[in-house]
C-alpha cells in the first residue's frame, strides 16, 4: 500500500491538466482560467452511484453554467467507453479520460482508502472547485455519490 496522497487545500494552485473528452477533444484546465470549473473524480463510468452523481451533476449543468460554473468530470475509463456512458444516460457534461491516473494523483483522487473497513488502493470519489485564476477554492474528498451535488450547490451558496 503507498501512503495516503497528498491533499490540495484552498488556496493552491490547481495541478494543470490537458485530458481526452469521450467525444476525442483534448481539454485542458488551463483554457478554462476566467471561469470558475468544477472537476469531480468518479471510480467508474456505468456503475450505479457514479452514474447518478454523473446524471445529478448533469440536471444541474444549466444553472451551474448559468452561475459561471463548467464541470468536468475524470475517470480512468476509456474515451470510448465515456461516450457509451454520455449516450445511454443522456449526460451533458464534458467527460475526460485520465488512463494513467496522474491527474488523479495529482489532485490526491487516488490512493489508500477504506472500503467496507478494508484498505484498499484506488479512486477517492472527490470534487474540486477551481476559481478564474486556477486556485483551488474547495476540495471535498470522499464525497458522497447521492446528494452530493446539492451538497455542492449549498456550499458554493447557489440555492
Amino acid at each position: 500500500m503507498t501512503e495516503s496522497p497528498h491533499r490540495l487545500v484552498p488556496g493552491d494552485a490547481a495541478p494543470e491538466f490537458t485530458l481526452t473528452s469521450d467525444t476525442g477533444e483534448q481539454v485542458s484546465l488551463a483554457a478554462l482560467r476566467g471561469r470558475n470549473v468544477i472537476v469531480y473524480f468518479y471510480p467508474a463510468a456505468m456503475t450505479p452511484g457514479c452514474t447518478k452523481q454523473a446524471c445529478d451533476f448533469s440536471d444541474s449543468l444549466d444553472s451551474l453554467r448559468a452561475s459561471g460554473y463548467e464541470v468536468l468530470g475524470v475517470s480512468k475509463d476509456e474515451p470510448a467507453k465515456l461516450a457509451k456512458f454520455r449516450e445511454r444516460d443522456a449526460l451533458t457534461l464534458t467527460l475526460l479520460s485520465d488512463g494513467d491516473l496522474a491527474v488523479h494523483k495529482a489532485y490526491g483522487a487516488h490512493g489508500t482508502k477504506k472500503l467496507y473497513g478494508k484498505e484498499v488502493e484506488g479512486v477517492i470519489r472527490s470534487t474540486f472547485v477551481i476559481d478564474e485564476d486556477g486556485a483551488v477554492q474547495l476540495a471535498q474528498y470522499n464525497v458522497k455519490a447521492t446528494g452530493h451535488v446539492a451538497k455542492l450547490r449549498r456550499d458554493l451558496g447557489l440555492d
